[in-house]
């Protein structure tokens, strides 16, 4: 097997949906990080941030993510806010290939409004997706291919991953 594929990016990107076809194409096992932090936590996300706060979740965050990069064979759909962690972006180098993936704020804004396991997003969505965008925007140049959505179905998307992973 080659290596681990790592997908970053704000939320709304289409991590897990692009990842699931990438892993379904190799052979791969995907792996959404946010799943695995509830189910290690036995909690949900909103739930953990609601009783502990984010930096707790951000604890448990880069717990698992350390914890699945032990493994091979597996595309790993990170949260966005997993690139806060300089630790965590050097363990993604370490542990594989990663690939971040973009879109404006409008079609990020599109395609999590009403998602109510968001609880970043609680209050007025375009502003806080704009802010933590805003935020991030640095954060996300560690990867060895970024790729923009927008515009661009899944399959695209995974298509293209797969070409560079190859190539």
């Amino acid at each position: 097997m080659g290596k681990n594929i790592i997908l970053i990016g704000m939320m709304g990107t289409g991590k897990s949906t692009v990842g699931r076809l990438v892993a379904d194409s190799l052979g791969y096992t995907l792996i959404d990080l946010d799943t695995e932090i509830e189910k290690l936590d036995g909690r949900t996300i909103p739930e953990m941030f609601e009783a502990d706060g984010e930096s707790y979740f951000r604890e448990a965050e880069s717990a698992a993510l350390r914890s699945v990069l032990l493994r091979k064979g597996i595309v790993v759909a990170s949260g966005g806010g997993a690139v806060l962690s300089s630790e965590n972006c050097e363990a993604m180098k370490q542990g594989g290939w990663v690939v971040a993936l973009t879109a404006d704020t409008a079609s990020i804004v599109e395609r999590v409004r009403g998602d109510v396991n968001r609880p970043l997003l609680a209050g007025d969505v375009e502003e806080r997706v704009g802010r933590i965008l805003d935020e991030r925007k640095d954060k996300y140049l560690f990867a060895d291919v970024m790729l923009d959505t927008v515009g661009r179905s899944a399959e695209e998307v995974a298509t293209d991953i797969l070409t560079h992973y190859r190539g």
